[in-house]
């Protein structure tokens, strides 16, 4: 080989760009929510993208108090939890920031999205009354501030006043009739209540298939997959308030953190979640109904009927969180 041939194939080798080796594409989710629930939509959107996704889960609080901790040190780039009371809190602490979507503004109603956008709802619970039908409870039931009536002394199951849900339905109570009123609803609840509140919907509605009072309130998805299950159970469902404001409803739903590092990736994932597909995924996995109003139920929750929802923003449940707490604890409500 020439002496000039060699130099010309030596500035050519030098001249060629360098090889891009990409670093593996990950995003970190906290989240409240349980990971048999998420591992069929996570799973699904890491084979449609590459993306990896890192499922760290634990209480809300205990997850909100993480993400305090860790601050700009926090590998997280999503908060996901479940009760948009929680939302609210990591929105008030400077845990998330907004963000712009035109798909999510076209997914998810205004309801459902927090102040600046920066959280989303992703799918919706309602909280229902579900009764014993062995008994007349379905002759006498109209709503939330019914239950405080004499009739159904000795015959309501409540859940904890610790339950995020518990606190978040008196908050949509105070929202619609101020403090005073909502303070006589809820001595009435616990005044009329036939054990001591029990720590879950779950044990709940056990308590009322197993005869343990009439009737109770509960969350639509935590009645729907016990139903599901035991479909024998002499449980029915019962949709309050449809003559007045209708029933309430809360969300699961994220936002991305303060100091994600990936926040286009992150935006993409929240989008994804309020789409068709992984909406009826989440619908199958955690029997809530879908956020985006174009996807069609489950014949699951089809067959619960249909029903009249509360207007009131989800953000309410945050903003009235503490005023909320403050009339349980008036009323002893544990």
């Amino acid at each position: 080989m020439s002496s000039r041939l060699l130099v010309a194939l030596l500035i050519s080798i030098f001249m060629m760009p360098a090889p891009v080796f990409t670093a593996e594409k990950k995003l970190v989710v906290y989240s409240s929510r349980k990971w048999r629930q998420m591992e069929p939509l996570f799973e699904e959107y890491s084979a449609k993208t590459g993306v990896r996704l890192i499922f760290i889960a634990g209480k809300a609080g205990n997850m909100l108090e993480r993400l305090k901790e860790e601050g700009k040190n926090s590998p997280a780039d999503i908060y996901y939890t479940v009760d948009a009371g929680y939302l609210w809190l990591a929105d008030e602490a400077g845990l998330l920031q907004p963000l712009d979507s035109v798909i999510l503004e076209k997914n998810i109603p205004d309801q459902y999205q927090g102040q600046d956008n920066t959280w989303f709802g992703l799918s919706l619970r309602a909280s229902v009354i579900v009764y014993n039908t062995s008994t007349d409870a379905a002759q006498k039931l109209r709503s939330y501030e019914g239950l405080a009536d004499d009739y159904w002394q000795g015959r309501l199951v409540l859940c904890s006043s610790k339950a995020i849900y518990s606190q978040s339905l008196v908050a949509s109570l105070i929202a619609q009739h101020g403090s005073r009123k909502t303070g006589e609803i809820v001595s009435g609840w616990v005044e009329n209540q036939v054990v001591t509140p029990f720590s879950t919907d779950t044990t709940a509605l056990e308590a009322i298939a197993a005869g343990i009072g009439d009737v109770t309130m509960a969350n639509s998805c935590c009645f729907a997959k016990m139903i599901h299950k035991w479909p024998e159970l002499p449980l029915a469902i019962f949709w309050p308030n449809q003559e007045s404001s209708g029933v309430h409803v809360n969300i699961s739903g994220a936002g991305l953190t303060r100091w994600t590092k990936h926040r286009e990736e992150a935006i993409k994932l929240l989008e994804w979640l309020s789409g068709k597909e992984a909406q009826e995924l989440l619908m199958h996995v955690a029997m809530e109904y879908p956020v985006n109003s174009q996807v069609a139920l489950i014949p699951t929750l089809e067959s619960l009927g249909p029903f009249h929802a509360d207007p009131v923003k989800a953000s309410l449940c945050g903003e009235l969180h503490d005023e909320a707490l403050e009339i349980m604890k008036a009323a002893r409500y544990r």
